[in-house]
């Protein structure tokens, strides 16, 4: 069985890094992608680019947008508001987050929804999207203990969650355990594994202790030495991630959401590897 894919996308800054997405999605619109996700900063700091993007989405191609929806620092009714501007689009499909809180310290809204199991119930009452919500198998960082994160991650699925998308991971193991105690726990929605290529392993490295995920050892002596070494860099990168995609498809996975980065080489490689080719338009992979 051939698996299903999703991609990850961020709206861009500049023209440059807008003339770079779009070469990004017209090499992976052939793929056929359940859904395509555009980046919500914190706090809505990129809302009209994200708005922009999925327009741009919408109107210049077949695919499926799925815009991130963030409500730290926001009001219900200012969440609501955008939700409804998605429906009006005709968005249906939404990734519902509680988001990063910024540096500056701007929390929660005095009437805002607290968490992201509270966004995920309000977004139901707006309309009929299908929501995908984060999960975290080596735990959130703010979160108290394992089981109070996988708590949190049953209340959001309770609320009316679609599915789970999962951060990146780097030991496939870590997945499979994780999956196996969401189940245990009741949790029966499809939990989506999250696959982030290496690109830049310092930066890699530095992204993934703020976010609590293990790097494997093995990885700092596949990627040593290739600093000023791209090619051979991109090379073990594809490797790597493709190693990790094939265990999981050998322990059953059968869908996955991929970090692009707004870059498609990787990406596109690792579809390939798993069966996933260029199909006619609409045709689902």
């Amino acid at each position: 069985m051939i698996p299903l894919v999703s991609f990850e996308f961020f709206p861009p800054k500049t023209e440059a890094m807008e003339q770079a997405l779009w070469q990004a999605i017209q090499r992976l619109a052939p793929l056929n992608p359940r859904f395509v996700s555009v980046t919500y900063g914190a706090g809505g700091t990129t809302r009209q680019r994200t708005h922009a993007t999925v327009r741009r989405i919408l109107d210049e191609t077949g695919l499926t947008p799925a815009a991130h929806l963030t409500c730290v620092g926001a009001s219900r009714d200012e969440v609501d508001d955008v939700a409804r501007t998605y429906a009006r689009m005709g968005v249906k499909y939404l990734v519902a987050l509680r988001g990063d809180i910024p540096a500056e310290g701007v929390g929660v809204h005095p009437d805002g929804y607290r968490y992201a199991s509270e966004l995920v119930e309000g977004l139901r009452k707006v309309s009929d999207f299908d929501l995908s919500v984060a999960a975290f198998p080596e735990v959130h960082p703010e979160a108290a203990s394992p089981q109070a994160d996988l708590d949190a991650l049953k209340r959001k699925i309770d609320a009316g969650a679609t599915r789970a998308i999962t951060n990146f991971f780097f030991d496939a193991d870590v997945y499979l355990r994780f999956v196996d105690r969401a189940r245990n726990a009741g949790i029966n929605v499809p939990i989506v594994p999250g696959i982030m290529p290496v690109t830049n392993f310092a930066q890699m490295v530095k992204f993934a202790t703020a976010n609590g995920i293990a790097v494997p050892a093995k990885f700092a002596e596949r990627f040593a030495g290739l600093d000023d070494d791209p090619e051979t860099r991109r090379l073990v990168a594809i490797t790597t991630a493709a190693e990790l995609c094939q265990k999981l498809r050998f322990n059953g996975v059968s869908e996955f959401h991929f970090y692009t980065l707004n870059r498609a080489e990787m990406t596109y490689a690792l579809c390939h590897l798993l069966g996933v080719r260029p199909q006619p338009a609409g045709q689902a992979a």
